[in-house]
């Protein structure tokens, strides 16, 4: 099965222009344990027709990685604001021992044709819950103490999460173009 990979403009993603046509993404919410994460970023929505239509987001999405496959994990790549940065450095360095993740997100690309942007991998305006990926023992979770300089106003920084689902059927949207859509599942119902 091939994976879903979306790399996306952090630039394009906190100054949105039309005619750049680069994906852009954003974490819409996100819940780490018992955090929840504050959307206090103020971006462009790419769909709206009105480029001072905003909206407030927890991250501006660098890339995001799905392989497909009902138990593959989704892993993300976004810039935060300092506030976040703090909730998520203090999580990173404290006994997590509750790891579930609530999360909602919208990847958007640029459909040449309709000449128009559209989501091409989201959670359809809902929260899919999942846990914190491990590998080796390790939590997938990383938050950079470090100011990213690819963006500089306003002040943030890249955090990394890997979001393996719970043992429950949900749906993530898809598209490839802005009229051909399709939901794949993730995760599956155990018992």
């Amino acid at each position: 099965m091939a994976g879903n990979s979306y790399d996306c403009s952090t630039y394009q993603g906190f100054n949105f222009q039309k005619d750049s046509q680069d994906k852009v993404g954003h974490i819409v919410a996100l819940k780490v344990g018992t955090s929840q994460l504050t959307a206090d970023l103020n971006v462009t929505d790419p769909t709206s027709s009105n480029m001072a239509t905003y909206v407030k987001v927890v991250g501006v999405v660098s890339s995001i990685f799905w392989n497909g496959g009902y138990a593959d994990p989704i892993q993300f790549n976004c810039q935060v604001s300092t506030t976040n940065k703090n909730t998520l450095a203090t999580l990173q360095h404290t006994s997590m021992s509750n790891t579930e993740v609530e999360l909602q997100f919208n990847i958007y690309d640029y459909d040449p044709d309709a000449k128009v942007y559209f989501k091409c991998f989201h959670s359809n305006d809902a929260a899919v819950k999942g846990l914190v990926m491990k590998a080796g023992g390790d939590l997938q979770m990383n938050i950079s103490m470090d100011q990213s300089m690819d963006v500089v106003n306003p002040k943030n920084y890249s955090f990394f999460l890997g979001v393996m689902p719970q043992p429950t059927a949900q749906d993530v949207m898809m598209a490839v173009s802005n009229t051909s859509k399709f939901a794949k599942k993730w995760g599956v119902t155990v018992g």
